[in-house]
This record gives C-alpha cells, structure tokens and sequence, in this order.
C-alpha cells in the first residue's frame, strides 16, 4: 500500500539534525535499531507488523521540488543544503523481523545500515509505520487466542484515528489471524475479505422490520446476516425464524443473525434458544459493540452460543495500551559501538541479532540478543529483506505473513498466552554484547 510518504512526513529535528551533519561532512556508516524497551503491563508478547508499508517508504524516499521551495521558503537551511537533499535516496540495508513474528522488549525488530543521514532521516516515519501495525496486530492477537477459533471481522475504520490507520488496522489485524474487515480499501488493497451486515437505519427506512429483512434477503439470497436488535432482539430473532420458514422452500436461508447492544450472554442465549427451537439451528449468532479480548474470553468461558464477533473501537484504537515504549537510536557509527546510558533509557550497542531457543515441543524457550558476528548457536530470526536501497526478492504476501504469525502464537508455551496473567518471556543479552557495551563506556570516557 502507498500511503502519504512524502519526504517532509518527518520531525522538524531530522532535518535540523541533516544540515549539521552536510556542514561537519559526517556521513559514514551508521546502524540505527528499532526496538521495543519495555512491555506493556498487559501483554506478554507483541508481534512484528508494518515492515512492507516501511520498505515501500524507503524505495520511494526523495524531496521533491514542492518539498525544496518550502523548505526554502522557511529561511532555515542553506541552498547548499537543499541542492543535497534533491539528491537524497535512501540506499542502505535493511535487517529485519518477518511480518507476522512473536518478539519481546530489547529485541531489535528493524535494523538499519546506511550513511548517517539517510538512517537519521527515516526515523520518525519508520517509528511510525511499525508502531502502529506493530500495536494493533498484538491486540489483535490476543483477541484470537481469546476467540478460540471463531470467526473474527474488523469493524473499526470509523473509530480509527483517520484514514490511514482504518485501513492499515485493518491489515495488521488480518496478519494476526483476523478472518477479514468491513473496510472495503483494505479489501481492494490487501486482498482481505470483506464482511458487513447491515445497520439499524436500513431496518428503520422500511415500514417494519419484516419487510426490511425480506428485502434484504431477497437481494442477497445467498449470504444474509440480519441485524435484529433494532427494535427488540428477541422479536427480531422471532421473525427471523418466520421469514425462514417462508423463504426455505425458494431455497434462500438467513446465515447468521448480528446483536449489537443489550446484555449479550442474556441476548445470545435467548436468541439461540428461539433460532434453535424455530428449526434454525444453523443459523448462526454474529455479536458486536464494545468487544474486545477479555469481553470475548468471558463469554466463550461462560458458553455463550455465539459463533462469529466484529470487533471496531476498542481494536482499531487498542483502547488497553495504545502505545508502546520504543526506540530507533544509534548502535553504531563510522565503525565505532554506541550506546546510550540514560537512566531508565541505556541502549545495547553494536548490530545484533536475536537467537531463538525452543524445547522439546517446538514452544519457545528463551530468546538471547547476540552481535551479528557471534557465532550461530540457534535460530536466528532477523533476515536480510533490504540491500542498496532495494528489495531483496519478492515481499512475503499478506497471506504469508498471516501463516507465519499463526505459527507462532501456535508456539507461544501457555502461561505467555494469558489474558490476564502477567509474565516476562526470557530474553538474555549475551555477554559479547555486554563486553561491546564496556568498550563502548570506555571509549567515551576516553572522549
């Protein structure tokens, strides 16, 4: 997906930052690593997303001459300056974690390798591409071990902080194992199903719901979900079962039935009991409004009959936590291992990789953050995806990714899969890396 990649979707600083480093020359080797530094209290794992709309930004990374006159126009830089950024690509390499990928805090999820001011410059858009993807595909996550194999839809583009987030939260939730969205761009753009009922208004432009229902089903005999709670749920589930007795013979069928409000354990089970006794036992039951993973756990713990949820607000804004504590900092530079030593804020230094260890059963184990160079002792799961600026190969398809995401949470051990139970996963830092953080200090003592 191209989405507004434009060279000035960036933070004030970068530039700022690029017209010092054009004056002083300083444009060697720099690896930059996005990681995430803690996690939530709420989640015990994260998954990888938002990698490919990264790599589409990269390739196409330039300043246009709209761009240049409005920098110009500002006073603040220099012509010298803005004739370099008129040649400005982006022709590093790119290491990174599949799309799809459990991982933990402190684990490089993107690595960058590029002249200083390329990586530099590319910050602020990659931060924000691989956050945001990276925040729903986890909550998403959660919601299908909660769902315990039942269908799940994306419904939130209208709650969606604008546009771009609607449908990229679409993507990131089809990824973590969503069955498909309402948002029809993202069906065209990604190739995710699409799914959609109807809304109260259809069954209040017609002179009573009946006739609102067998319109609709006559228009779309073959994959009708009614939506019954316009009025009174339980008289809607009423006529559901009459207008299939009177459609059965014209071989049209009712597929599911929606409830958007009330108590929905009282609500389903009622409803269930009518379809049910009706001779409507395939029939299934679709429930919306304000769900999300614990609400949907409670319910499949409960054994409330409900087969299909459409989840909108509380995913597409990850209501929980909707931010993650990450970081894109500076690992190395001209050759030389760089750290930073804040108080709450110390990074690792040098270009690392992370080695996955499992047990006997395939589940994970432990995770330990290696330097690229360390000899290799177990999985390793940063790939190579970006060289000189290009692609290496054909992207992953989205299908793909999905798969690769599935297994993983296949292999998350139990006690990670919890809702409610909060408990680190081992990620160890290798005592090569600690000895680089060493030489690091001491050379900056030494400055």
């Amino acid at each position: 997906m191209k989405v507004t990649d434009g060279a000035l979707l960036t933070d004030w600083y970068q530039l700022t930052m690029l017209s010092a480093y054009f004056e002083r020359g300083m444009q060697e080797t720099a690896v930059f690593e996005f990681f995430i530094r803690r996690l939530p209290e709420k989640r015990n794992f994260l998954i990888a997303a938002g990698l490919e709309q990264l790599l589409d930004y990269l390739e196409g990374l330039r300043f246009g001459s709209n761009d240049l006159d409005w920098l110009e126009s500002t006073g603040r830089f220099k012509r010298e300056f803005l004739n370099r950024l008129s040649r400005l690509r982006f022709g590093g390499d790119v290491d990174a974690l599949p799309e799809g990928t459990v991982f933990f805090a402190d684990e490089p999820v993107v690595r960058v390798t590029a002249p200083l001011p390329e990586a530099q410059l590319v910050e602020s858009r990659l931060i924000n591409l691989l956050h945001f993807q990276t925040v729903i595909a986890s909550k998403a996550a959660r919601c299908v071990l909660a769902a315990d194999g039942r269908m799940l839809v994306d419904f939130g583009l209208r709650r969606a902080h604008g546009s771009e987030a609607g449908v990229l939260a679409s993507r990131a939730s089809y990824l973590a194992g969503f069955t498909g969205t309402a948002t029809v761009e993202a069906g065209r753009r990604f190739g995710i199903p699409l799914y959609g009922t109807m809304a109260h208004s259809f069954v209040q432009a017609h002179r009573s719901e009946a006739s609102a229902f067998r319109h609709f089903i006559e228009c779309f005999p073959d994959n009708t979900t009614l939506l019954i709670d316009t009025f009174d749920t339980l008289e809607g589930a009423r006529r559901v079962v009459e207008l299939a007795r009177e459609l059965r013979p014209r071989g049209m069928r009712v597929q599911a039935v929606r409830i958007d409000s009330g108590d929905p354990e009282q609500a389903c089970n009622s409803v269930r009991h009518i379809l049910d006794e009706g001779g409507c036992q395939n029939t299934q039951i679709f429930l919306t409004s304000s769900l999300d993973e614990t609400v949907i756990a409670r319910l499949i713990g409960s054994g409330v009959p409900v087969d299909a949820f459409g989840i909108g607000t509380r995913l597409d804004v990850s209501a929980d936590e909707p931010a993650l504590d990450c970081a894109y900092k500076l690992q190395e530079y001209a050759g030389r291992p760089t750290r930073k030593r804040s108080t709450g804020k110390a990074t690792w230094p040098g270009r690392k990789q992370i080695e996955r260890h499992r047990d006997v059963q395939g589940l994970l184990l432990r995770d330990e953050v290696v330097l690229e160079d360390d000899p290799v002792r177990a999985e390793r799961l940063l790939l190579p995806v970006m060289r000189n600026g290009r692609r290496i190969g054909r992207s992953p398809s989205l299908s793909d990714a999905r798969e690769h995401a599935q297994r993983g949470l296949a292999q998350i051990p139990s006690r990670l899969r919890s809702l409610t139970h909060h408990e680190a996963f081992t990620v160890e830092i290798a005592s090569s890396v600690r000895s680089l953080a060493r030489i690091a200090d001491s050379d900056r003592m030494e400055r």
